[in-house]
C-alpha cells in the first residue's frame, strides 16, 4: 500500500508580521527553508517573507489548492484571525519540523 501524501497549505510574513503570503507545498520543511535562504526570485524575497506561522496538511493536492484559494481570497482580518486560532503569539513554527 502506497504510503498517503501529506500537503500543506502554509502563511509566511516577515519579522514584523505586516506582510502575509499564502502558499502550497508537498514538502513544508523544504519550502520554508527554501523562503528562510532565499533561494527563490519573487515576493517572498523581495519583502523578506520567511517566518511559517500557519500551516494546514491535506491528503490531496486538489484540497490544498481549493483551501489556498480560500485563503488567499479571504480578507486580511480573516487570515489574521485563522493564524490567531492555531498561533496566538505569531512565533515562528519552523523549528517544530
Amino acid at each position: 500500500m502506497p504510503e498517503e501524501r501529506q500537503y500543506y497549505v502554509y502563511i509566511i510574513t516577515n519579522k514584523w508580521n505586516n506582510v502575509l503570503y499564502t502558499g502550497v507545498t508537498n514538502d513544508l520543511k523544504r519550502r520554508i527553508y527554501e523562503h528562510k535562504e532565499k533561494l527563490i526570485d519573487g515576493f517572498t524575497k523581495k519583502y523578506n517573507i520567511d517566518k511559517l506561522v500557519y500551516y494546514e496538511a491535506t491528503g490531496s493536492i486538489e484540497s490544498a489548492i481549493t483551501r489556498e484559494k480560500q485563503i488567499k481570497g479571504g480578507s486580511r482580518a480573516q487570515k489574521k484571525e485563522l493564524v490567531r486560532s492555531m498561533n496566538a503569539g505569531w512565533v515562528d513554527l519552523y523549528e517544530a519540523f
